[in-house]
């Protein structure tokens, strides 16, 4: 029996708001937060926002904590390895000012924080992907005192994720939705190497698609709203309502602030308080999964704004607009260019004329008739634009023999580089089996869909004869309504005797029986040295380079006992979230830029992967003289084939190249 632990219905949760700058950080206090989130300069998942400098953070937590509000510091991307000396400075400089908590995605950061910074309070991150109580239970046995869930759980998983965790636990309740799992989005990389796990991402979810002629916004979400149902989500014992929105404006901050305290504070407030979201500039709304309704998630307007009219007019100098309601001067306006996926920004000025229910705006470029027009942001009202003009002194840098110390710690490996080279497949598909000779290759990955798993016969004489080099995959996504059904299906194959589990999140061993073996897959990320102490100390035989990884970055690292796809199909979105692309196996949809794309459905989730593969044997000679010696060819996604996998198996041994293929991130780089 799993443990169950008592929610305590009469806390009410912290309201968390978002600050991108100084006006957004004023209008949170000023709208009623208890906490508010933000990023320095360096090492948050939001690098385009504006964000604070060293020097303010003291100026901000001294000004917040006055108002009895925390602050808390995101230091949420993967760090690359080149990246390790001035990443242990800022922590360094974190824990002499003391935020509140420090939201960390990186496992290398929890590491060094850890180990060397114990005052400092660390939150997950909800890109480290946590979705099911094994993921808090595990967050909070490794150090962390509050995990910040995914996005994608429905009104019963989080009562039963609650109720199986004593790990303080925060969800978004408002804001802007990734159509992708958060921390498993590959499409903003693979597109040009700006990660959304660095804080890049250029927002692929956006754009338009083509699918047979059939152009829409297919991936693009409505925003998350959940003002109706936090009084519920209360009675769990929620620790923090979030708001997403740090690239957002000091009004929208502001009133949605104001919507969410005035529901949490009286449920008799609600309508008014779903009144004032209305008018919050952002998207149409969904209630997602925690309401149950995701069929009317998809928007068919992915850019925020209210829709308030259309272009009637337009010439290389101005434009007509037709409004229900004008504009006042100081107003944003987006104009989304019809029949093709484009959007201007126009501000609106004391000099642009209004005649009737019209406006025209001086603009020297031509726009098609029946454009339409969004207000984005409003001449609002004036938050504090500057913190109080006083001079800071920062804590010294951390000595350079401590931070030389803490970097020779993270090298140090108890593993040793081995001479002889292993090659592993994965597949998804039974059918793979009669064309794999077991005695050729050292490992086999299955990553089944249950109804496979469910024909699996574990007794079938070559599979039990092979068992030691049979690995069990278990899928990124878990729901908490098949925990236990999870944790019987590993004991009983370890039962059998295939005591190998690959895992897709780091929690996962906590659904292992204690004589299981385990190794990471390149979902749980290492992209530097400390993430592969942490990974290492927890026990795991080997991990996976993940699939966004760059050359330089992987070879500058120490440790060596990684396993390297050499042939995959990247799973460029992993959602939840099912999307209208009618395709069969045959068929691909594009992007406006001709970028071919194929959706796979795998156990309920829906893939998007790239027609053709990413392969680097051709790099295998380099790697195996930097003493990279475990390598992966992944047959995921690809017709199951003898020839196929012959030749695949001739060239990885060959280090010859793959035509058709590209090497995503691998020589060009990761940003």
């Amino acid at each position: 029996m799993r443990k169950v632990y008592l929610c305590n219905m009469n806390m009410k949760p912290e309201l968390l708001l978002p600050a991108g700058n100084v006006e957004a950080f004023y209008a949170a206090v000023s709208g009623g937060a208890n906490a508010i989130y933000l990023g320095l300069k360096a090492f948050n998942a939001r690098a385009r926002a504006m964000n604070f400098s060293n020097h303010q953070l003291p100026l901000l937590l001294k000004e917040a904590h006055k108002k009895d509000v925390k602050i808390y510091v995101t230091l949420n991307t993967v760090i690359k390895n080149s990246e390790l000396n001035e990443l242990i400075q800022q922590i360094h400089l974190l824990n002499e000012l003391h935020p509140d908590a420090v939201i960390i995605q990186d496992w290398g950061v929890s590491y060094i924080i850890k180990k060397y910074f114990p005052k400092l309070t660390i939150h997950a991150s909800t890109q480290m992907g946590h979705h099911n109580s094994a993921g808090a239970n595990h967050a909070g046995k490794s150090g962390f005192e509050r995990v910040i869930l995914a996005r994608e759980l429905t009104m019963k998983e989080l009562r039963l994720t609650a109720q199986y965790t004593s790990t303080p636990l925060e969800i978004f309740v408002h804001g802007a939705l990734c159509y992708s799992f958060s921390g498993m989005c590959l499409f903003s990389s693979y597109m040009g190497g700006a990660g959304a796990n660095r804080g890049l991402c250029t927002q692929p979810c956006r754009r338009m698609y083509d699918d047979r002629g059939n152009k829409a916004y297919y991936f693009s979400l409505k925003d998350n709203q959940q003002a109706s149902h936090i009084h519920e989500i209360a009675k769990y014992g929620i620790a923090s309502l979030k708001i997403e929105g740090r690239m957002k404006s000091a009004s929208y901050v502001n009133r949605v602030a104001k919507a969410y305290r005035m529901a949490l504070d009286n449920p008799e407030n609600l309508n008014k308080s779903l009144s004032l979201l209305k008018d919050d500039l952002g998207r149409d709304k969904t209630g997602y999964f925690l309401d149950g309704k995701v069929n009317d998630a998809i928007t068919h307007y992915p850019n925020t704004g209210k829709l308030i009219g259309i272009v009637i007019n337009s010439d290389n100098s101005t434009i007509t607009i037709e409004a229900d309601s004008l504009p006042e001067t100081g107003s944003r306006l987006f104009i989304r260019v019809k029949n093709r996926d484009e959007q201007y920004a126009i501000k609106v000025r004391d000099e642009d004329r209004r005649i009737g229910k019209n406006i025209i705006i001086r603009f020297d470029k031509q726009v098609s008739k029946g454009s339409e027009v969004f207000l984005a942001s409003t001449k609002a009202e004036k938050f504090p634009s500057k913190l109080p003009d006083e001079y800071v002194k920062l804590p010294a840098p951390l000595p350079r023999k401590k931070e030389q110390e803490i970097i020779r710690d993270i090298q140090n490996t108890k593993t040793h580089n081995q001479n002889r080279e292993t090659v592993f497949l994965r597949i998804n598909d039974l059918s793979w089996l009669r064309k794999i000779r077991l005695e050729y290759i050292d490992g086999l990955i299955l990553n089944l869909p249950s109804n496979e798993w469910n024909e699996f016969n574990p007794d079938a004489g070559f599979l039990k004869d092979n068992r030691k080099k049979i690995w069990i995959e278990l899928p990124k996504f878990i729901s908490e309504i098949n925990a236990e059904k999870t944790r019987f299906f590993c004991k009983n194959l370890c039962t059998k005797g295939y005591r190998n589990f690959y895992l897709s999140h780091l929690s996962q061993k906590e659904y292992l029986p204690k004589e299981a073996i385990f190794a990471t897959n390149e979902n749980v990320y290492v992209y530097n040295d400390a993430a592969a102490k942490m990974i290492e100390n927890q026990g795991a035989r080997f991990w996976t380079s993940p699939h966004e990884n760059e050359m330089e970055n992987l070879l500058a690292g120490k440790h060596r006992n990684a396993l390297i796809p050499m042939y995959y199909y990247p799973e460029l979105f992993y959602s939840r979230m099912p999307v209208d692309i009618k395709q069969d196996s045959e068929e691909v949809f594009t992007d406006s830029t001709g970028a071919k794309f194929r959706k796979r459905v795998h156990d309920g989730i829906t893939i998007v992967i790239p027609e053709i593969p990413v392969a680097l044997f051709q790099y295998k000679q380099k790697l195996a003289k930097q003493g990279f010696n475990n390598f992966l060819i992944d047959l995921c996604w690809q017709n199951p084939s003898s020839n196929t996998l012959k030749k695949l198996m001739l060239r990885l041994k060959n280090g010859q190249q793959v035509q058709p293929s590209n090497t995503f991130n691998f020589k060009k780089g990761l940003k």
